[in-house]
């Protein structure tokens, strides 16, 4: 009798304990079924429900991993990719100064972009401007920013956005190639950064832009831009052919035919573009995801198509395919299709690919030599047209069966109004361009000129602004071919078409 009762009086005791314990104890963690719901939410790249545990505050390693390999591949583009492109279409006495240009943006909008730029460009502010949030990177680690990627930490994030803005300052350089100070390229990319890329990537990307019609809501213009085709081709392709014009003519422009002087390394840089694009355009869906398969596929669709229609244009207009052209196709592919990758299928990326490979080549053969501007190596023809026809065509050919976001804030554009976005898009792009860089390089030229002396550039910036040659044994920097007078019976303007080059 007396054990029964002990047993009674332990049996409640404990109940009650259990009960004040269970009543005093924090809450359980998630449930099975939300864990397994936020694995399902990384799988298939969808918002994690943040009461689902650790893994709904931690990047994912797939998409991770794949937006750190597209940032390497980004940068790859600009070094070397870019500057082998570039330092190959120019006489060997400029093509150390070329490269010196393709390291100082790397260099210089790196420190720009820890600052203030990736703030100003990405943290929420108004329609125009970001806030100072993530100045110096305050509050960007490892956590993603859900505003942008579920599963991608921030800080990857920001640096692959970083090799957007280094690329896209170094395009430039192809338009005022062989005559402009490296002192004078480096205030004019500091400038230009604060008055024209970074607005223009907030109002484009930025969670309360202007233009995100993607996932801005309240966008005043509901525009796409998957890759860059405002944001990084437009506004350096625009701005080129404005620096250029004020900078003026290199000396012997039309008097002499300025070579390429190694199409080797061109070939070169074409191929580093090629693979690094594929993080550029890729890279963009921010995940390891069907759009970002989508993009990969759209992008070799349009390089590769654009890359044979430009020199079969040659073949049967001159009677040759030149490896230049092959080149020149390649890129204007990679360009067009920028802004429509992630939105668009295989066979408008085909279409894409086509145009890319007529409507550029005639900008850089027809074009320039009407209008007898001199644009180096043909940034304008390639990313200021080629930037602006694939805005207009991403507008054209955007599919929601191909990119399902594009039902968030666009159901009743798409199809019905996009491309008309696309062009009050294409019209605020150009007026910041345009009238950004002129008063840039005016304010530059007025307080520390634009170029050099001409016996200076004659001399070859190599040696002027680093005091350096690309080859040992080169002491005049130039001759041969490579700078050669025209004859007499050569028309300037054919000469200069037959050696143009492109980037």
């Amino acid at each position: 009798m007396g054990a029964a009762v002990l047993t009674w009086m332990f049996l409640v005791t404990f109940v009650a304990v259990r009960t004040a314990y269970a009543e005093a104890a924090p809450a359980t963690g998630p449930t099975v079924e939300q864990r397994l719901a936020n694995l399902e939410a990384y799988v298939t790249n969808s918002a994690p429900d943040a009461a689902g545990g650790a893994l709904a505050q931690t990047a994912g390693p797939g998409h991770n991993g794949w937006m750190m390999t597209s940032t390497a591949l980004v940068l790859f583009m600009t070094l070397p990719g870019l500057a082998l492109f570039y330092g190959g279409l120019v006489r060997r006495k400029n093509v150390l100064s070329v490269l010196a240009q393709c390291f100082g943006c790397a260099g210089l909008v790196t420190v720009l972009w820890w600052t203030v730029g990736y703030s100003i460009s990405f943290a929420k502010g108004n329609s125009i401007l970001g806030g100072m949030d993530f100045a110096l990177f305050r509050n960007v680690t490892a956590a993603p920013n859900g505003d942008y990627a579920a599963w991608v930490s921030q800080n990857v994030f920001a640096m692959f956005q970083m090799m957007f803005a280094i690329i896209t300052p170094a395009l430039i350089v192809g338009a005022i190639a062989e005559r402009m100070k490296y002192s004078a390229v480096l205030a004019f990319i500091t400038l230009w950064m604060f008055v024209v890329y970074f607005p223009l990537a907030h109002m484009v990307w930025g969670i309360d832009g202007l233009m995100n019609g993607v996932w801005n809501p309240l966008a005043a213009i509901k525009s796409v831009d998957f890759a860059g085709g405002t944001v990084v081709h437009m506004s350096s392709g625009w701005s080129a052919l404005v620096l250029c014009l004020i900078l003026g003519k290199r000396t012997g422009f039309g008097k002499r035919a300025f070579m390429p002087h190694s199409l080797v390394l061109t070939v070169v840089g074409t191929g580093m573009l090629w693979v690094g694009w594929y993080g550029f355009n890729a890279g963009s869906a921010l995940a390891s995801d069907a759009v970002a398969a989508n993009a990969f596929v759209a992008t070799t669709l349009a390089a590769a198509i654009a890359g044979a229609v430009w020199p079969a244009i040659e073949w049967a207009t001159r009677g040759k395919p030149s490896v230049l052209g092959f080149c020149s196709g390649v890129v204007a592919g990679l360009v067009v299709i920028t802004p429509a990758a992630g939105f668009v299928s295989p066979s408008s990326a085909v279409l894409i690919g086509i145009l890319a490979g007529v409507v550029p080549y005639l900008a850089v053969t027809k074009l320039k030599s009407m209008f007898k501007y001199d644009d180096a190596l043909d940034t304008f023809g390639v990313h200021g047209v080629g930037g602006t026809l694939g805005a207009i065509l991403a507008g054209v050919f955007a599919n929601p069966d191909i990119n399902p976001n594009l039902k968030t804030n666009l159901g009743e554009v798409v199809g019905n109004g996009l491309v008309l976005e696309q062009f009050k898009a294409i019209g605020v792009t150009l007026a910041l361009s345009i009238g950004g860089t002129a008063v840039i390089a005016y304010v530059i030229k007025a307080v520390m000129g634009l170029r050099p002396n001409t016996e200076d550039e004659e001399a070859g910036l190599d040696s002027i602004d680093h005091g350096e040659s690309g080859y040992h044994g080169d002491e005049a920097g130039h001759g041969g071919l490579e700078d050669m007078a025209l004859p007499p019976v050569l028309e300037p303007t054919a000469a200069l078409d037959a050696s143009r080059t492109s980037a």
